[in-house]
């Protein structure tokens, strides 16, 4: 994978289509073609969603039927639960659910996010600091 491309995972209910759960609701607008455009720029789409059994091969069949294919699904790589050994926890670059804080963005938004013209990939934090842990100088009282 280039070292532009992320590993991406996305929700399904009120992400790539609206939250009707258990049934599958419309199409969010826009949802299929960014992905389509994701995926063919080399990003890795993993679903990561809250369904499974017969509710999550629907969603899955959904999006199949709508021309995309996950390169994994609620899984970090294709197999890993097979295996027996895996982590619940995604080790994905990029979520995008509609329970972010602040709600879901809307596609096109993520697109101008991941994609912006003109530019490379570009992972801009609002608060860049906030990454850090690390304890700034505590001043004396003398200073």
């Amino acid at each position: 994978m280039d070292s532009e491309c992320k590993l991406i995972a996305v929700d399904f209910d009120g992400t790539i289509v609206e939250h009707t759960y258990p049934e599958i609701g419309d199409e969010m607008l826009f949802a299929f073609s960014t992905l389509k455009e994701l995926q063919r720029k080399g990003h890795r789409l993993i679903l990561w969603t809250y369904r499974d059994g017969e509710f999550l091969q629907k969603a899955v069949d959904y999006c199949a039927e709508n021309g995309i294919i996950f390169y994994a699904v609620n899984e970090n790589y294709p197999g890993e639960t097979k295996e027996g050994n895996y982590s619940r926890k995604l080790l994905a670059d990029i979520f995008i659910d509609d329970r972010n804080i602040g709600g879901f963005l809307g596609w096109d938004t993520i697109w101008q996010m991941l994609h912006p013209d003109g530019e490379e990939y570009l992972a801009v934090l609002k608060n860049e600091l906030a990454h850090f842990n690390y304890k700034k100088p505590k001043k004396n009282w003398w200073f």
